[in-house]
């Protein structure tokens, strides 16, 4: 990129401009977030409006800067510096790489309180757990591969770990110790942190954060919370769960344009598995405070995790399939459990699958010391109301097979799908097939397919009962069957 192109970029993770070396204390700490997080420039000479104002004397400004970054940074820190010249301004670059000798700190600060990491287009004081992140990350070590002293096999859930890998694995103790479940320390075997974040029996007393919080609201934010709920599950098995809860607010569709039905649901679930799956892998799970977040809203769904990126990644990366693994132990398991294929290719997937389907791109964000990737949905979606979960909208289409029948009306295949998850009121069936008010095309439909035993009242004996509804009875299923053969729901 040249410098033209370079100053009309905005600022961010790897970019930032500085007027003057006025308040040197701002700039340090930028220099120090970059060479802790991804690299990156600081332009001095530039008004807020990214126009270049230039430097009086840069040859004693690049002195005092030298002085300044060596006086000001620990452990040493040599970044590239030169003076470029735009509309007869001259201005100073400061670039400065990813370092291998991270976590840099202020010294006026510490190396405790003086560590800083770019988040965004801020500058974001790292606490003890990112500290000790940012030494893992130099190191090679990943923070699930240290062990558990203390702990033994007994405390994995062998029984949960056996049910997921079926006849994958036998999971002797040599393989347990291949998947890195188990390490050998002190002359014995061992769990390490992955193992017990995984399958620990008691996970979360070691871990009081590593269980996942799911909510879905009321409009656009916060606000209101219309269902919530809190899962403890073994991490392989938190995507179902996580998806269940998603798919229990979501709408699904029943169409009939081809020769089977197809269900088809308001929320992009392929996406939304991508991300659930990412939270997982890539959570830190070092971090205190912080539980995996699912938040359904009624325009988009949000999935956090605590941890912002590995130094060196940036956003960009990502979507480009670069892919650096946080937790080596658990990305194994959940690539030995068929959960996630190729490493970096989940991104890539979500974003060809929203152009796919039409949809915006989905967003990713470093919020605070979580990483957020929004999911927009096609339309709004208000929540499920009590009763009807998840709800089914009927596509009025039908296959030539199921018109051939005397009974065959789209409306009547249509009323038969809807009861086909559970009994349904009069007005609930009318909210899923479109229609509403109580025309005498749908009295006539009821009144053929209770006279035909293919539905019945779920209250026979009070017919007239506001507290009715209907329900598919054993005929009405198989005639349901016959006419549109099923297909698993994706």
């Amino acid at each position: 990129m040249n410098i033209i192109d370079l100053l009309r970029q905005a600022e961010g993770k790897t970019l930032e401009f500085k007027r003057d070396l006025s308040s040197p204390k701002n700039l340090l700490k930028t220099l120090v977030a970059f060479a802790n997080t991804a690299g990156g420039k600081v332009i001095v000479g530039m008004d807020d409006n990214r126009q270049p104002l230039g430097l009086e004397h840069p040859l004693d400004e690049e002195e005092r800067l030298c002085s300044l970054i060596a006086d000001s940074i620990s452990p040493r820190l040599v970044p590239t510096i030169e003076m470029i010249t735009v509309e007869d301004k001259t201005l100073l670059v400061v670039e400065v790489f990813l370092s291998g000798t991270r976590p840099h700190w202020l010294n006026a600060d510490g190396p405790e309180a003086g560590v800083y990491v770019r988040l965004g287009s801020t500058n974001r004081q790292a606490d003890r757990e990112l500290i000790a992140e940012l030494r893992r990350s130099v190191e090679g070590v990943a923070f699930d591969e240290s062990s558990m002293p203390g702990l033994s096999i007994d405390d994995l859930d062998m029984v949960a770990m056996k049910a997921l890998f079926g006849d994958q694995r036998e999971l002797r103790e040599n393989d347990l110790l291949t998947l890195r479940l188990l390490t050998r320390e002190q002359g014995g075997l061992v769990p390490t942190k992955g193992a017990v974040l995984l399958f620990g029996k008691e996970r979360t007393r070691h871990f009081p954060d590593a269980w996942v919080q799911c909510g879905r609201f009321v409009g656009r934010d916060k606000a209101v919370i219309f269902d919530h709920i809190e899962l403890y599950d073994p991490l392989p098995q938190a995507a179902d769960s996580i998806m269940l809860f998603l798919k229990k607010h979501a709408m699904r569709s029943a169409d009939f344009s081809g020769i089977r039905r197809k269900d088809v649901w308001s929320i992009p679930l392929g996406i939304l598995r991508e991300a659930v799956i990412n939270a997982l892998v890539h959570a830190d799970y070092s971090q205190r405070g912080a539980p995996i977040r699912v938040a359904f809203f009624d325009d988009r769904i949000e999935i956090e995790n605590p941890g912002i990126l590995l130094p060196g990644m940036t956003i960009e990366d990502m979507k480009q399939g670069v892919s650096r693994i946080r937790n080596h132990v658990i990305a194994r398991i959940f690539r030995e459990l068929k959960l996630i294929e190729q490493w970096g290719s989940g991104v890539r997937r979500m974003f060809r699958e929203a152009e796919k389907q039409g949809l915006p791109e989905p967003k990713i964000e470093e919020i605070g010391m979580r990483l957020r990737f929004t999911v927009p949905l096609a339309e709004p979606l208000a929540p499920v109301e009590a009763g009807v979960q998840p709800r089914m909208r009927v596509h009025a289409q039908t296959t030539q097979g199921a018109q051939s029948g005397a009974q065959s009306g789209a409306q009547s295949v249509s009323v038969l799908v809807a009861l086909s998850d559970t009994p349904l009121s009069a007005a609930e069936v009318m909210h899923l097939l479109g229609l509403e008010s109580k025309t005498g095309a749908f009295k006539r439909t009821i009144k053929e397919l209770l006279e035909q035993g293919l539905i019945e009242y779920t209250m026979p004996d009070k017919p007239n009962s506001r507290m009715q509804k209907y329900r598919l009875t054993v005929n009405g299923a198989s005639k349901l069957a016959a006419w549109l053969p099923q297909e698993t729901p994706q």
